[in-house]
């Protein structure tokens, strides 16, 4: 292998870790943490019942007509629900405006930041979207029924000690069920505000981006946005078509029935309180394509922070021990570097002498790897085999909740936040410099050795908006693997 194909070797890894890198940076969570508000007051208020003209696409092959139960104006009564610390607040459409559980922690009103977030709808034989609006009896502070007599449909919704609420609809009458959300775009790039939906695996969508069409068995869907999700859950699964488009998502069922059941839940992503809820909901938790991972990596997270109660600790002692788990790795790549590093005089003569014969040159040079018994990608090989480990333990450090509102010291309040003075992504470019010229050059090639010298400073823009969490995880590894490159070098300096 000639220096031109190490060279092209070289930068394509560099440039794949930016790739990387770069799109994992726009999902970092930097939101300030709000006390959620709750209305305590039950509002009532005079509006006209119509029904937005956007649908479903294919979903029947004529227009679709917006009709209301009598075409006359309807009383619409908000009513809240409360169980211990679990509120939600709807009106007798079925409109979702409000909810709060023991665990949330942003406030309801501010991620879906639109009016309307939630609506409900009906559609009838004749593919007409109807709004329902029951007669509702609040049979106690967390219990609601109602029937609407024109559509003889009947409801039941109960919000639950742990949040859920459960709601169930039968009828004479066969219908089809669609459920809109209507959010708004993130102005924070480094926010993401998605849509998602369970088919076989989990679909996600940007709210904001353009119009997405789908179909499948659904489970569940809703709105995820960063440590929190609300969702709807069937009872079953069911064959559904949604459509998202721009800031609104739609979703309905395509086959008609005289009931249904299910339930909504928002809450914040704890990975353990979503799997005990069962449905397959921690799925809603992107621990990225090296979950089978991160699972492993959490579960040894929190068991650090049971014997030492500081998640900055716990992230600093998870840190050492991968380090020392993938130590020997670090070790082949150290010293296939070094036996590289000093065949590049040799490797420099055969360019020379060969420039005009590139057959020549490419076969003197691989006779000389294999004199040497060193290999090009020796170096490179030892650490992308690291890599799945690095990945998986950034997207459990990017979507812990536990780190929410989790201090270490001084001016680090939140490691689930930015670091709001920029020290750690400082230092964490500081310390991958030094790393960087403690390395062996397997390359006399000018162009590579600035390419390297640039990395840390674009690896530190791309971490000063993450949480701090993860700038300490990088900053402490780099810095234990700079005393391991330190003791590498000393035991292979013959």
């Amino acid at each position: 292998m000639n220096d031109t194909e190490q060279k092209r070797i070289f930068l394509a890894i560099v440039l794949s870790g930016l790739v990387l890198v770069s799109w994992q940076a726009f999902f970092a969570p930097k939101h300030p943490i709000k006390t959620p508000t709750t209305p305590v007051a039950t509002q009532a208020k005079k509006v006209e019942t119509v029904v937005e003209s956007k649908e479903v696409q294919n979903t029947t092959s004529k227009d679709v007509e917006n009709i209301s139960n009598t075409g006359e104006a309807k009383e619409v009564m908000t009513f809240l629900l409360e169980n211990g610390d679990n509120k939600i607040v709807i009106d007798n459409s079925l409109s979702i405006s409000d909810s709060k559980s023991t665990s949330s922690i942003f406030d309801f009103n501010e991620i879906f930041n639109a009016k309307n977030p939630h609506q409900f709808q009906l559609i009838d034989s004749q593919g007409r979207y109807l709004i329902p609006f029951f007669e509702i009896n609040k049979v106690n502070a967390y219990s609601v029924e109602g029937i609407d007599k024109n559509l003889d449909l009947r409801f039941i919704g109960t919000l639950s000690e742990t949040g859920k609420f459960d709601v169930k609809f039968t009828s004479s009458r066969e219908y089809r069920y669609r459920f809109i959300f209507n959010s708004s775009k993130s102005e924070d790039s480094n926010l993401l505000k998605e849509y998602i939906v369970k088919l076989t695996e989990v679909e996600r969508f940007t709210v904001g981006d353009d119009q997405e069409i789908g179909d499948g068995n659904t489970k569940w869907f809703g709105l995820d946005y960063h440590y929190h999700i609300f969702n709807f859950v069937f009872d079953s699964k069911q064959l559904t078509k949604f459509q998202v488009d721009n800031e609104k998502f739609y979703i309905e069922t395509v086959k008609p029935s005289s009931s249904q059941k299910g339930y909504y839940i928002f809450t914040k992503k704890n990975y353990d309180l979503l799997t005990s809820m069962g449905d397959n909901l921690h799925l809603s938790v992107d621990f990225g394509f090296f979950g089978i991972l991160a699972e492993p990596i959490l579960r040894l997270l929190q068991y650090i922070y049971n014997y030492i109660p500081n998640y900055g600790w716990a992230i600093i002692i998870l840190t050492l021990i991968v380090k020392l788990i993938t130590f020997p790795l670090q070790i082949k790549s150290f010293k296939s570097m070094k036996k590289m590093q000093k065949l590049q005089p040799e490797l420099a003569k055969i360019k020379e002498k060969f420039k005009d014969d590139l057959p020549r040159q490419q076969k003197e040079t691989m006779d000389l790897f294999k004199k040497a018994g060193a290999n090009p990608l020796g170096g490179c090989f030892p650490l992308l085999l690291q890599m799945p480990v690095f990945f998986a333990l950034y997207r459990v450090l990017y979507n812990a909740v536990e780190l929410v509102n989790a201090p270490f010291y001084f001016w680090i309040t939140d490691l689930s936040s930015k670091d709001p003075y920029y020290v750690l992504p400082v230092l964490m470019g500081v310390s991958m410099l030094g790393q960087m010229k403690l390395n062996p050059s397997t390359s006399t090639d000018p162009t590579q050795q600035k390419i390297m010298l640039f990395m840390p400073l674009i690896m530190g823009f791309f971490m000063k908006d993450l949480p701090a969490g993860l700038n300490l995880y990088i900053f402490v590894s780099t810095i234990f693997g700079i005393v391991q490159q330190l003791a590498v070098y000393k035991f292979a300096k013959d």
